[in-house]
């Protein structure tokens, strides 16, 4: 959220809940689906569930990030009422059994993500920035909840076609300050965003654009970095995903002196341990 000041506020909001971003968070990843790109992530039961998120609260987590369509490239698709029941299932089992820890609800559905409010979750994930639903500024703006915006173009299945832009960085910028505008028109504020690494860009412009990372800070609102394991790693380093974890940490801490208050990750402890290390960097 801006301040009066047209700052970055380190505050974010849900009702009365409160979140300090004035030292980078660290959101865990959590697929209810078997589609996901890196196995381990997929949680299937709730008993699954519960276990990973046990774990990841113990790590450190400070958000815990819920997925049940998969948005890597050339993802199938999942039908609203699977993706609503799965998601509506495992918040309402976080809910109950650790509080009040802070839920998102990863959809670019309106209705999936009303129905993951309804039963608790305190932030919208939406990949596609409203462009693939119409009513989710609408529904977003309406229950006050933070929403992450971010960048990409074209669906899952179509969006590694679509990566021609005039000027990469520049073209993005614009493309999220108009959507921001839209958001401020139904006085929605409440806003954090994600650049879309590996949606709708080539593996070189994944890299353009983490090195630019830090203009969007002047759009004054908090951004989240989500690269962990993707192919933009582990196709650069001809490894897998599995291998690829000591390479997410190191550009982890490139994110966060680019600009991150938000690391979404699948390796909580590891992440974690970026923050501490960059707060000492920086004291």
């Amino acid at each position: 959220m801006k301040d009066k000041n047209n700052k970055i506020s380190s505050l974010l909001h849900n009702g009365d809940k409160v979140l300090d971003l004035s030292t980078p968070r660290v959101m865990g990843i959590l697929n209810l689906t078997q589609d996901s790109f890196y196995e381990p992530s997929r949680n299937q039961s709730t008993k699954e569930l519960l276990t990973t998120v046990e774990k990841m609260l113990q790590d450190g987590a400070d958000i815990l990030d819920l997925g049940a369509y998969s948005t890597r490239p050339g993802a199938i698709e999942v039908p609203l009422e699977a993706e609503a029941q799965r998601v509506q299932e495992a918040v309402t089992a976080i809910r109950k059994n650790f509080g009040e820890v802070w839920i998102s609800v990863d959809t670019f559905r309106s209705e999936v993500a009303q129905r993951g409010i309804d039963q608790g979750a305190d932030i919208i994930n939406d990949v596609s920035g409203g462009t693939l639903d119409e009513h989710m500024f609408a529904t977003v703006a309406k229950n006050q909840v933070p929403y992450i915006l971010m960048h990409m173009r074209g669906t899952p299945q179509t969006m590694q076609s679509l990566c021609n832009y005039d000027n990469l960085v520049e073209d993005i910028y614009e493309d999220l300050m108009q959507k921001v505008r839209k958001l401020n028109a139904l006085q929605h504020n409440n806003i954090i965003l994600d650049l879309g690494y590996g949606f709708a860009k080539t593996l070189d412009q994944n890299y353009e654009l983490l090195a630019h990372q830090n203009k969007f800070t002047t759009m004054g609102y908090p951004i989240l970095t989500g690269i962990s394991r993707k192919s933009m790693i582990y196709k650069a380093l001809d490894i897998t995903a599995a291998e690829s974890l000591s390479a997410t940490t190191a550009l982890n801490m490139f994110a966060l002196n680019k600009g991150a208050n938000i690391l979404r990750v699948h390796d909580v402890k590891e992440a974690k341990q970026v923050v501490e290390l960059n707060k000492r960097l920086h004291q």
